[in-house]
């Protein structure tokens, strides 16, 4: 819903705030607004002119060359190219010196010799969106439909100075779908009174009923439908405060008559509809089912097939309208109509929104009938629709209503104490709070001892129970005025599963270096897990999938992960690095009869460069250490350390000699690697590395507890060792065996060169590691550290068979 500020302050005093202001009470109070956009993008400077003389340009078959009153001492001369100029108009003029939208500045300047000191504009030169503008003004300059006074601010007239609130409505709050809804709910925050409009029709001495009768079949789909006779009415264009505060909304005007029903639907939140009385084809108006396979031409100009579950207004014989979504083109209002049928209904919502469904057609009617209108407003929004048709147009209003009317009107009764309301929200609010509450609602209410008898207002049809009077009280008591507590019970419930404290430790460490997550569909295609998986392998297939994209309960994260790679790639974004966690599901039977095994996994995809520093000209790419070093990290966060280790394997879908299992204590966990060329292409990326970790076989590795130790005292001894080795030999392993050797005293170990080449035998490998001795309790001699030194070095060489590089 979009709420026009300047025509809110017409039901409601709030000149002492800000469109921002009020935006922030009610986001305060329970109705959020998303937004308050001005409709003014920087235009300044423009003002109404009067062109008194228009002629063409002498050296220019396409231009004009205008006199323009600006409200000057003297006219100024513009040079205009739109086919639409023409003396005696009143346009809007951008002054040399003016700015327009995207900053653009008039400037005096001379056009085939001829000077030009401003700027004639058209609407969408001011900043209007072209859909919204009607079509007699979507082309050329922008004419003003009545006489106006030179050198008058025309933003004001066009009402640029205004700014429009949008709100984000949650499907309870449909009275908040009209102007005055709003206003209601301004008044109930700020304390003040609404003023609603005056509605006076003048009507003629002919009757209504003389033209037209009414007859409802479908009367639980239909309990009210009244019908206006508007006769000798002239087709024109709206005056300017009526179109803008249209284009306000979001809505294109289109002539006087519509215009009204569109600005009544804004007003009162209650959908109208305007039939040309002759088009319509009878004096007789006919609410049934529709017959199956009946058809009618909509005004969008699509012919539309119906079914007994559809609502329709008909002439006797033939559809006119699909009643609350649409009319029909056939009885459309056009510029030769004289005679209005008017049209205020009430239509079962659940009848509308399944029609609207069904047709794939929505409309501004439907949404508000889908959600529910306030009973009460359906013969006031006819009476202020039939009065402003005959004030704009020059029609005559014929006596009386021609109406069925079986409409339920009365309040809502909901009882509640105010022990129920402290109970619920945990206050201690006085009774003569919550009576300024309920008085600030305008709902009426007896009380009691504390016991109110609230009779809630039709406009309100979300209030229906107990809990929804508490949380009108709390949301106009104030959130922010209810005091934090914890339950008052033995024991407090909740808090986190294990699976759900690894989840938020794993995404917090991933997102802090950098990777960002993905969520995708559990749902894919036995095609794409083929690359991975068997196509052998039983999967849990879909009964009645949405696609066959989406067939199958997937098996490993890594195919959507890849999608969502290509996607970025093909969009230039060439740097991705993404994490998803989330759950496959595996069965071992071809012919599900139980619930498949649910897995939560951690899986990653990256491709690109892994940091690029422009300053320093330095650039690395993901490759596979980079992988692992976050692989690393994720364990280490996890308290994962026990028997880590990363085994050369061939996996499905992986290149060969870059990938490895990850093992824990023995068990694998998880794989690691580069996808193989052919797989990379298949998704055409370059050169991508992927994890994917069983995340409940890596907590069940958890160690016992995370122990601190303190600093240490004494200092530590470094030794750099370089081994020379099988070129087989797997440095894990070499590593492995060190520490083993080290004993207590071997603190840390790394591994820092690795070389094969010139000065080394042909299969051979070398392999430097860097040595940390130290003792938390004395100072090492040279004759500590030598004995365990030696001892490494000699185990290295039985067990390994390495040797020191000379």
């Amino acid at each position: 819903m979009l709420v026009s500020y300047q025509w809110l302050k017409k039901y409601i005093e709030i000149d002492d705030l800000s469109a921002h202001e009020v935006a922030e009470k009610l986001t305060r109070s329970g109705v959020e607004v998303d937004l308050v956009h001005s409709l003014n993008q920087g235009v300044k400077n423009v003002v109404v002119g009067k062109v008194l003389s228009c002629e063409k340009h002498p050296e220019a078959d396409k231009l004009n060359l205008c006199q323009v009153d600006v409200g000057e001492e003297e006219p100024v001369q513009i040079v205009c190219g739109a086919k639409n100029v023409a003396k005696d108009q009143f346009v809007a003029v951008a002054k040399v010196g003016a700015r327009l939208p995207g900053g653009m500045k008039i400037k005096r300047a001379k056009l085939r010799g001829q000077t030009s000191e401003g700027m004639i504009c058209s609407l969408q030169e001011l900043g209007f969106e072209g859909k919204l503008v009607s079509k007699e003004l979507s082309e050329g300059i922008f004419v003003f439909p009545s006489d106006m006074v030179p050198g008058e601010d025309a933003l004001e007239h066009l009402n640029l100075h205004d700014e429009v609130l949008e709100l984000d409505l949650t499907a309870n709050r449909a009275d908040c779908l009209s102007m005055i809804g709003v206003a209601y709910e301004v008044g109930a925050i700020l304390g003040r009174e609404v003023t609603l409009p005056e509605v006076q029709v003048n009507e003629g001495d002919e009757r209504a009923s003389d033209y037209i009768s009414v007859v409802v079949n479908a009367k639980e789909d239909n309990p009210y439908y009244g019908a206006t006779i508007i006769r000798d009415v002239t087709i024109a264009s709206s005056p300017m405060w009526l179109q803008t505060k249209l284009m306000a909304a979001g809505i294109r005007p289109i002539n006087n008559v519509v215009d009204v029903t569109n600005f009544v639907l804004l007003e009162y939140g209650q959908p109208l509809h305007a039939f040309d009385y002759e088009r319509f084809g009878s004096k007789q108006v006919h609410v049934r089912r529709a017959n199956d396979g009946e058809k009618i031409v909509s005004l969008d100009d699509v012919e539309r097939t119906l079914s007994p579950e559809h609502l329709v207004i008909t002439n006797g014989t033939e559809p006119m309208a699909i009643a609350g979504v649409m009319g029909g083109a056939t009885s459309e209002v056009q510029n030769d109509t004289q005679h209005i049928l008017l049209e205020a209904a009430y239509f079962k919502d659940t009848v509308v929104r399944k029609t609207s469904r069904e047709l794939g057609l929505r409309s501004d009617s439907s949404a508000r009938f889908e959600k529910g209108i306030d009973p009460n407003r359906v013969k006031k929004a006819a009476q202020r629709a039939a009065q402003l048709i005959a004030d704009l147009s020059g029609g005559t209003v014929l006596s009386g209503v021609v109406a069925y009317d079986e409409l339920e009107t009365d309040p809502h009764e909901v009882k509640i104490t105010l022990e129920k309301i402290n109970a619920v929200l945990g206050t201690d609010i006085d009774v003569n709070t919550v009576k300024s509450i309920l008085q600030k609602l305008q709902f009426p209410f007896d009380e009691q001892g504390g016991a109110f008898n609230i009779y809630v207002p039709t406009r309100r049809n979300d209030i229906k129970i107990e809990a929804d009077i508490v949380e009108e009280v709390a949301r106009l008591y104030g959130y922010d005025n209810i005091p934090t507590t914890l339950p008052t019970t033995p024991t407090i419930p909740g808090g986190l599963t294990l699976i759900q404290q690894k989840k938020r430790k794993a995404r917090r460490f991933l997102e802090s270096t950098g990777i960002h997550e993905a969520v995708n569909y559990s749902l894919t295609t036995a095609e794409k897990e083929a690359y991975f998986e068997s196509d052998e392998k039983p999967r849990v297939k879909i009964a009645l999938p949405m696609s066959e994209e989406r067939s199958t309960l997937r098996t490993t994260l890594v195919p959507h992960l890849l999608d969502a790679l290509s996607h970025n790639k093909n969009r230039n974004m060439l740097d991705v690095h993404l994490y998803e966690i989330g759950s496959v599901f595996q069965t071992e039977e071809t012919t599900v009869t139980r619930q498949p095994d649910e897995k939560t996994m951690i899986a990653g995809a990256f491709m690109g460069s892994w940091y690029m520093h422009s300053w320093q000209a330095e650039k690395k790419s993901v490759d596979f250490f980079v992988v692992k070093g976050i692989v690393e990290g994720l364990l280490s966060e996890m308290n994962v350390s026990r028997d880590v280790q990363f085994v050369q394997a061939e996996r499905t879908g992986y290149h060969p000699g870059r990938t490895a299992e990850l093992l824990v204590e023995g068990e694998t966990v998880g794989v690691i690697g580069q996808l193989h060329p052919s797989v990379a292409k298949a998704w055409s990326l370059p050169d991508t590395y992927t994890f994917e970790l069983d995340l409940q076989k890596v907590t069940s590795h958890e160690a016992e507890s995370l122990r601190y130790t303190q600093i240490p005292r004494y200092p530590a001894v470094d030794r750099d060792i370089a081994l020379v080795v099988d070129e087989s030999v797997i440095a894990a392993d070499v590593e492995r065996v060190i520490v083993e050797l080290g004993g207590n005293l071997l603190t840390s170990i790394s591994l820092f060169d690795v070389y094969q080449g010139e000065h080394l035998e042909r299969g051979k490998k070398s392999l430097a590691f860097s040595l940390r001795y130290q003792d938390p309790e004395k100072t090492l001699t040279e004759e500590d550290v030598s004995s365990v030194h030696e001892k490494v070095l000699s185990g290295l060489e039985q067990q390994i068979g390495a040797t020191l590089r000379s």
